[in-house]
C-alpha cells in the first residue's frame, strides 16, 4: 500500500533538494565504490548515475533542480582549481616550464587544425555556403583544444600519483582552458566577419581575454596575501579548514561579479598559497582534501545530469563521431610531438595523449557562447555536437587517464604516511621470525637471545606456545638494578602482562591508534587459538613507513631522469 501511494502521488517536484542531494550522495558514494571494484574510475560511476537521474535517464534531476544546485558546480571547480594550483611549486615550472609551454601549444594547435579541417570538409556538405562552413570549422576547432580539469585530476588523486606525467598532466589541464579562450576569441572574430553576425571585433576579443585572465590571477593573489597573514593566527584545524573554503567561495563569488575565470582565480590561490608559506599550506591543502568528497560526488552526478543527447540527429551525430576523431588525433599528435620537441621523459611521450580525452565545463560554456553569438544553424549544431562529445569523452576519458598512469607507473606513488597505514594490516607490520622466549626460560638464555637480536620486545609463551606476556629490555635492565635474586629469575618472573594483542587480519590503524593512545611501543601477534606469531614494534612501524616513503620517491624521482 505504502509504495503504490508513494508511486501514485510524489511526483520529481516533490523532491526537495536536501532529500535529492541525499540521493546523489548515497547513490553516488555506492556506484563510486562498485566501479572501483570493477576497475573503473569512481567518476565514471558518478557521471552515469547523473546521467540516469538527468534528463536523458528518469529526469529526476529536472532543468530547475540543476539550476537550484549550480553553486555547488561553482563550489567544486573553485576546490578542483585550488588543489590544482597546490600542486604546481615554483621550482617545478622551473623544471618542466619548457616542456609546459611547448606540449600545451602542440596539443592545442593540433587539435584546433585536425578538428577544423574536418569539420569545415563536414560543413561544406551539410551547410549552403563556404562562409558558413568555415566559421563552423574555426570555432569546433577552438573548442577542441579545451580539456576539462575536474575528471582527470579527479583519476590522478583517486590513484595517488606522482611523478613526470601527472606533473605534466596537471601544469597542462591548469593552462589548457586559457590557451582555448585565446582561439575562441581568434575563431569568433573571424567567424563574425566571414557571417556578418558577430559584431566584435578582433582588438575587443583580446582585450577582454587580458581582461578574464588578468584579474583572475589578481583576485587568486589577492586571497592568498589574505590567508597568508591569516595563517599565522590559526593553530586549530577546524579553523583553518573553515578560513581557507570562505577564502575559496569568496574568491568564486568574486570571480562571478567581475565575470573572469573562476578555476583560474582558485588556482592562484592554491598556487601562491603552497609556494608562500610552504610549510602551514601542507596541513591547509590535507584538510581540504578530506573535505572535498562529498563536493566532488556532487558535483559529477550534476554533470552527468546535464548531458541531454535525446535531441540528436543524424547530421549531429556524424559531426559528433568525426570531431572525437578529430581531437584524439590533433591532441595525440600535438602531445608527442611537443613532448619529442621538448626532450620530455619517455613515459610522457608515450602516455601524455591519453589524458587529455576529457571535455567538460568550458567546451560546454564556449558552445553555449557560440550558440548565442551565431544563432542559426552554425550556433544550434555546435550546442549539439559538443553535449553529445561531451557525453562520450567523459565517459571514456577517466579510464584512459588510469590506463595511462598505471601503465607509467605513476599509480600509488604519492601515498602519505596515513594511506600506507590505512593499505596495511598486522601481518605486514610483524616481525615473524622473533624468537620465543619461554615462561620458564633462564635469565641467561634471555640475555644470549636479546644479544643476537637487536628488537627491544620479544614474546613470552608457555609449553603450547601461547602467548602470556611481554619481556622488554626495559625490563630486563630494571631486574639488574633492583633484584639481588636475578640469577635465580625466569621469564615469567619478570615479563609484563599483555594489555593488547592483534591477529594477522587487524588493521594497521587500529594498532596505529593503540599506539598513539597508549603510549605502549609493542603488540604482540596472536593466532586464533592465542599462539604468539610474532611481534608489532612502533618503532619499526615508524621505519617500515619512511623506508616504503623513500622508495615512492625515488621512483619518481627515477622516472624524471629517463
Amino acid at each position: 500500500m505504502m509504495i503504490d501511494f508513494i508511486i501514485e502521488h510524489v511526483t520529481v517536484e516533490h523532491l526537495n533538494l536536501i532529500f535529492l542531494m541525499g540521493i546523489i550522495l548515497f547513490g553516488g558514494t555506492y556506484v563510486g565504490r562498485l566501479f572501483q571494484k570493477w576497475k573503473i574510475p569512481q567518476v565514471v560511476g558518478y557521471i552515469c548515475l547523473g546521467v540516469i537521474l538527468g534528463k536523458t535517464g528518469f529526469n529526476i534531476i529536472s532543468l530547475n533542480t540543476l539550476e537550484s544546485l549550480q553553486p555547488f558546480n561553482f563550489f567544486a571547480l573553485g576546490l578542483i582549481g585550488f588543489m590544482i594550483g597546490g600542486e604546481l611549486r615554483i621550482s617545478t615550472l622551473k623544471k618542466f616550464g619548457k616542456q609546459f609551454s611547448t606540449i600545451l601549444v602542440l596539443e592545442s594547435l593540433g587539435a584546433f587544425f585536425i578538428v577544423s579541417a574536418l569539420m569545415i570538409g563536414m560543413g561544406l556538405l551539410f551547410f549552403e555556403d563556404k562562409a558558413t562552413a568555415i566559421s563552423f570549422g574555426l570555432l569546433m576547432g577552438a573548442i577542441s583544444s579545451a580539456t576539462a580539469p575536474a575528471a582527470t585530476t579527479d583519476v590522478l588523486w583517486e590513484n595517488k600519483t606522482r611523478g613526470p606525467l601527472t606533473t605534466m598532466v596537471l601544469g597542462i589541464v591548469a593552462m589548457d582552458d586559457a590557451f582555448a579562450l585565446l582561439l575562441f576569441a581568434l575563431a569568433s572574430s573571424v567567424a563574425g566577419l566571414l557571417t556578418g553576425q558577430g559584431d566584435i571585433s578582433l582588438g575587443y576579443s583580446l582585450m577582454e581575454l587580458v581582461w578574464e585572465i588578468g584579474a583572475a590571477i589578481l583576485v587568486g593573489l589577492l586571497a592568498g596575501t589574505m590567508i597568508k597573514r591569516a595563517m599565522k593566527s590559526f593553530v586549530d584545524d577546524d579553523k583553518i579548514l573553515a578560513f581557507t573554503v570562505g577564502a575559496i567561495l569568496l574568491i568564486i563569488g568574486t570571480a562571478q561579479l567581475l565575470k573572469v575565470d573562476m578555476i583560474l582565480a582558485s588556482m592562484t590561490l592554491g598556487f601562491f598559497v603552497t609556494n608562500n608559506i610552504p610549510q602551514r599550506s601542507k596541513k591547509t591543502f590535507h584538510l581540504v582534501e578530506k573535505f572535498t568528497p562529498p563536493v566532488y560526488i556532487l558535483f559529477f552526478v550534476l554533470v552527468g545530469a546535464k548531458l541531454d543527447v535525446t535531441g540528436l540527429t543524424f547530421m549531429s551525430v556524424i559531426l559528433a563521431l568525426i570531431y572525437i576523431i578529430g581531437r584524439i588525433a590533433g591532441k595525440a599528435i600535438g602531445a608527442i610531438l611537443g613532448s619529442s620537441l621538448s626532450k620530455a621523459p619517455k613515459t610522457v611521450r608515450k602516455y601524455l595523449p591519453f589524458c587529455l580525452l576529457s571535455q567538460a565545463g568550458v567546451a560546454i560554456g564556449l558552445s553555449i557562447v557560440a550558440g548565442q553569438t551565431f544563432k542559426g544553424p552554425i550556433g544550434d549544431t555546435i550546442i549539439l555536437v559538443i553535449t553529445a562529445t561531451t557525453f562520450v569523452v567523459q565517459i571514456i576519458g577517466p579510464a584512459f587517464v588510469k590506463y595511462a598512469v598505471t601503465k607509467s607507473g605513476e599509480a600509488g606513488l604519492n601515498v602519505t604516511e596515513e594511506d600506507l597505514i590505512l593499505q596495511s594490516k598486522a601481518g605486514d607490520l610483524a616481525d615473524k621470525e622473533i624468537p620465543m622466549i619461554r615462561e620458564d626460560e633462564t635469565l641467561k638464555g634471555i640475555l644470549r637471545i636479546f644479544a643476537e637480536r637487536d628488537n627491544l620486545y620479544y614474546p613470552v609463551v608457555n609449553k603450547e606456545g601461547i602467548l602470556t606476556g611481554i619481556l622488554s629490555i626495559d625490563k630486563l635492565k630494571d631486574t639488574f638494578i633492583s633484584s639481588e635474586f636475578s640469577d635465580f629469575l625466569l621469564a615469567h618472573d619478570i615479563m609484563d602482562k599483555v594489555v593488547y594483542k592483534c591477529t594477522l587480519e587487524t588493521s594497521a590503524a587500529e594498532i596505529y591508534n593503540f599506539f598513539k593512545k597508549s603510549h605502549i611501543a609493542s603488540v604482540p601477534l596472536v593466532d586464533k587459538e592465542g599462539h604468539a606469531e610474532g611481534i608489532i614494534e612502533y618503532r619499526r612501524i615508524q621505519q617500515l613507513i619512511s623506508r616504503r616513503l623513500s622508495e615512492f620517491e625515488h621512483k619518481a624521482v627515477q622516472m624524471e631522469e629517463v
